[in-house]
Formats: structure tokens, C-alpha cells, sequence
């Protein structure tokens, strides 16, 4: 069974134990992926609002490391809380953990928690799936494209997810690199696993089923990490695990800084106008009897004539009083949530009038910046880049006999996504690692040279 006690390690993946001096191993975690190529390429990924020139906003790398910010911070606030609850109940090693480590580990898996999306955010990952759902029946080699993939292969590529994929990156010993992939501890990798289960147990209705957490091909690898903590399985056919407890707070620190921060952006980018975002983070702030808020108008009085420093203070102030309310939630619920009975959002679960008031906000940021213009056009432009390369390459990597231009093709393919010995499954997944790991420019100027839109320049 897990316990506060148990449901973490020092041991990596594909590597072992290694010693804890004089860096935790879960501070090399962090160390590793902010030094990788694949958390590099993210500055280049949209967030939500593309290529917006002069007027900085944020992109998935400022994302994620806001995101690991706010996790820090409530993986050092829980993990006080819990050697403060939990007293005797824990060891040395498990107080040593929570005072010491958790915050280490929920701040790795912030910044690693987006880096399995691809170019164009969803619109990317809806391309990748219709491409080979609107190609099931298309003939290759003699037979439909889709009976050559088993029912859960299949179900993995034409639902294309990406928090399976940042599972896939982290874990897959890609040719020519080391076995384990990043070798992250196991507490870090379970962490990220928002969506603990396969494709084929996905379930719109179940908030930790909605999407899929490994693809068939990562599949033992995750369940040697659920072994590893102590995950408990829900099912094992389709394999469903409860989740692990710290993907909470994770989840958490994503949900507060996008819901906070996206609202800010729209602000600079004049789609929210100011009396609307500064009045709508007023209520949410007004909703929470913590906050001083003759404090807050007076330091919103002194910063008259800058609306944009207005803001900032008070997104500072809403991500300070959501991760404290979280805080609250998790300890509330911490039983409940060790034994994954706890199925919903740290954030679904704090006070009402506070919940209504970011229920207020998010309606507001569907209507006005998910669906402005610019979102929908390069959604719309992403989605088309993104279906042309896949049609370029999938069936190049699959054809048993390529075509000269297929031939040409393929010669695309850096050296670490070859599977010439592999089933199309894996050929397949290939070219998916390739497309998704594209930054948005480099995706858009492939697709130029391949459509002969533009040539290659020589650098």
C-alpha cells in the first residue's frame, strides 16, 4: 500500500540509486531538464497567443518556468504542513523528504509537465490524430492503413495526447542515447503522470481518465515507476492507476498560472480591457476573507497611471492567495488523495464565492481570448502545417517500397528516430517524435520547403 512514507525515490530510471550529495537527486532532476534540448525548444511553442512581435507574452517555456515557480512553492508549503499533520507517522526520511525535497520534485515536474506538446499547442495534437483517423482506411501496401496497428496502437496515434508524449521523451532510449532516457527518479516521472491510464481506458467522464498518461510503448516503463511508489492500479485491463499525490500539486501550479496568467497577457495585448481585468481580479481576491483588502486598494492607489503594474501586483496577489487555498485543499483531503479516492482539481476544491469568482474569470477568457481572431488563425494555420508534414512522412516511413520523393523524405529523419527493423507502431510513433518535437518555426519553414513554397537558405 502507499504511504506518506513510501510513495517516494531516490532511484532513477534506468539508472539505479545514486548518491544524494552534493546535489538531491531531485535537484539534478530539475538541473536535467532545464538543460535539455527538448525544454529549449519550448521558447519557440506557442502558449496561447503567437508571434506577438514587440508586445511580450509568454510562450511555453515562460510557462513552464512560472509554473515550476508556483510548484516550488507549494511543494514546500505542503510538504511543512504534512511533517506538521502527520507527526509520528513519519520516519526521518519521510520528514527529511517533505521539509527538504518535495519542493525540488514538484518544481522538476513543472517544467517538464508541457514538454511532450507539440508545435501549436492542441491544435497540433488534433492534427496529429485526425490525420490518421481521416487515413484509417487509406490503402498501404495492399491493405488499410489502420490494420496495421493493433487496437490500443491504434487508439494511442488517433488520439494523440500530449502528456503521454512528455512521458515517451523522458523515458525512451532513443537510438543512440542512454537507456532510461533522462533517467529522472521515479518520484519526478510519477509526478508529471496527470492522466495515470492507457488510451483504451480513457473516459471524457473521469477527470483522471479524460486523456492518457503513456503510450503501449511506454507501457511497462510506467508501470515499473507505479511499482517503484506504491501506485495502486484501478484496473488492469485497460490498465488504469490511481493517481500519485503529488501530481496534485503539479496540476495545481498549471492551473493558477494559466487561468492567472493568460488574463494578464490578453490585458497587454488590449483583447481584455483594463477596468474588466483589474475589476475581475478585484472579486476573485474580495471572495477570500485572508486577503486585507483596504491594503490592496491603497497599494492600487499609489500605482495610479500604470494599469500594467496595477495588474502585476495583483496577479501576484491571486497566484499567492490560489496556492495557499490549494495548500488548504490538499491538506483537507490529504487521506483521501493518498488513497486516489480524491477525484477532482486542488483547485475545483476551494471556497465557493473564490471558485466563482476564477469561474467568472475563465468564462471571460474562453469567450474573449481563446476565441480571438489571431488564436483561431494560427490554430487554423498550425493544424494545416502539422496534417502536411504527417502526410509527408507517414507514409514515407511506412511504405514497404518507398516512392524517389519518399526516399528523399526519409533522408529528413535525424539518425535518433530510426526504426528500420521496427512495426509500423513504432515507425509511426518515429515520425510523430520528429513532427511534435518541431518548434512552431522550424514546423512552418519544413512545410514551406516541402510545399516549394520557399527553398532552404545555406547557413
Amino acid at each position: 500500500m502507499m504511504h506518506w512514507n513510501n510513495c517516494f525515490s531516490h532511484g532513477r530510471f534506468g539508472q539505479g540509486y545514486i548518491s544524494a550529495q552534493p546535489r538531491t537527486p531531485y535537484e539534478r532532476d530539475f538541473d536535467r531538464l532545464i538543460f535539455s534540448a527538448a525544454f529549449r525548444r519550448l521558447q519557440d511553442k506557442t502558449q496561447v497567443f503567437p508571434l506577438p512581435g514587440p508586445i511580450l507574452v509568454h510562450n511555453r517555456l515562460t510557462h513552464s518556468l512560472e509554473v515550476a515557480s508556483v510548484g516550488r512553492s507549494l511543494g514546500k508549503l505542503v510538504g511543512e504542513k504534512l511533517v506538521e499533520v502527520l507527526g509520528t507517522e513519519l520516519n526521518e526520511a519521510g520528514k527529511h523528504f517533505y521539509t527538504a525535497d518535495l519542493s525540488s520534485v514538484v518544481a522538476a515536474a513543472c517544467l517538464a509537465h508541457d514538454i511532450g506538446n507539440p508545435s501549436f499547442g492542441h491544435s497540433g495534437e488534433a492534427a496529429i490524430s485526425a490525420y490518421f483517423i481521416q487515413n484509417g482506411g487509406s490503402l498501404l501496401d495492399g491493405q488499410p492503413l489502420q490494420q496495421h496497428f493493433s487496437a490500443a496502437e491504434w487508439q494511442d496515434i488517433t488520439h494523440f495526447e500530449g502528456n503521454a508524449n512528455a512521458f515517451r521523451i523522458l523515458t525512451h532510449p532513443y537510438a543512440n542515447r542512454q537507456k532510461g532516457g533522462y533517467q529522472l527518479t521515479y518520484t519526478t516521472l510519477a509526478s508529471i503522470a496527470k492522466y495515470p491510464c492507457e488510451s483504451l481506458a480513457t473516459d471524457p467522464k473521469l477527470l483522471h481518465c479524460k486523456k492518457y498518461g503513456f503510450f503501449q510503448t511506454e507501457k511497462e516503463s510506467f508501470m515499473e515507476v507505479a511499482q517503484v511508489l506504491g501506485m495502486q492500479p484501478q484496473s488492469l485491463e485497460p490498465l488504469v492507476y490511481h493517481r500519485h499525490p503529488f501530481v496534485f500539486l503539479v496540476e495545481a501550479a498549471d492551473d493558477i498560472c494559466y487561468r492567472v496568467i493568460d488574463w494578464e497577457d490578453a490585458h497587454r495585448l488590449g483583447i481584455i480591457d483594463s477596468d474588466t481585468a483589474i475589476g475581475m481580479f478585484l472579486e476573485l481576491l474580495g471572495s477570500s476573507a485572508r486577503e486585507n483588502k483596504e491594503r490592496i486598494h491603497s497599494t492600487l492607489k499609489e500605482l495610479e497611471g500604470d494599469t500594467r503594474e496595477q495588474l502585476a501586483y495583483l496577479r501576484a496577489k491571486c497566484i499567492n492567495f490560489l496556492a495557499l487555498s490549494c495548500v488548504e485543499v490538499f491538506i483537507s483531503n490529504r487521506n483521501e488523495i493518498l488513497t486516489g479516492m480524491y477525484n477532482r482539481s486542488l483547485i475545483d476544491g476551494i471556497e465557493p464565492a473564490s471558485l466563482a469568482a476564477l469561474e467568472a474569470i475563465n468564462k471571460v477568457t474562453v469567450k474573449k481570448i481563446y476565441n480571438h481572431e489571431t488564436v483561431v488563425k494560427i490554430e487554423l494555420a498550425g493544424y494545416e502545417v502539422m496534417s502536411a508534414l504527417l502526410q509527408s512522412f507517414i507514409p514515407a516511413v511506412l511504405h514497404q517500397s518507398p516512392s524517389h520523393r519518399e526516399k528523399k523524405v526519409l533522408k529528413l529523419l535525424p539518425a535518433q528516430f530510426g526504426t528500420d527493423d521496427g512495426s509500423p507502431y513504432d515507425k509511426a510513433l518515429s515520425v510523430i517524435d520528429f513532427i511534435s518535437g518541431m518548434t512552431d518555426s522550424y514546423a512552418m519553414e519544413l512545410y514551406k520547403n516541402l510545399r516549394g513554397i520557399s527553398l532552404p537558405t545555406h547557413t
